[in-house]
């Protein structure tokens, strides 16, 4: 019997450490520009809003609504083969930004734009946790 292939893990790089130390104490962790208070997500070295480089990581609520969605139909990578068909989400979380993930215990013809989502954070192997999202009270 073939042994199950693992599912790929995203790259542990220096300017993501702080994101994945966070997750892995149950906390969203985004960087926040320290010149005009943008928060920006995916991580990246200059404000999208004012160009400053200096930002430091800052707690967020973790609440948030569905923005968009596409539901995985074709199987991209053998691990995900016995998920199909699910879904990938973008979350707008109340703080401003948007996330990539997951949203967990729905079914994808089920989800609908605008649906309260609060993070949930799971643990995808390699001691990694990431957040994922799950139905929520609105907010």
């Amino acid at each position: 019997m073939p042994e199950p292939t693992a599912k790929p893990l995203p790259p542990q790089t220096p300017e993501w450490a702080p994101f994945f130390e966070a997750a892995a104490r149950g906390v969203l962790g985004v960087p926040r520009c320290q010149n005009c208070g943008a928060f920006r997500f995916p991580p990246r070295p200059v404000c999208p809003e004012c160009l400053a480089t200096n930002f430091a990581w800052e707690s967020v609520s973790g609440r948030g609504e569905v923005w968009s969605y596409v539901v995985m139909h074709q199987v991209y990578h053998p691990a995900f083969a016995a998920e199909v068909p699910y879904a990938v989400v973008l979350v707008r979380l109340v703080e401003g930004p948007k996330i990539v993930s997951r949203l967990l215990d729905v079914a994808p013809g089920e989800i609908r734009i605008g649906m309260p989502v609060i993070a949930t954070f799971v643990l995808v192997g390699g001691g990694i946790y990431l957040p994922m999202f799950r139905l929520a009270n609105p907010v």
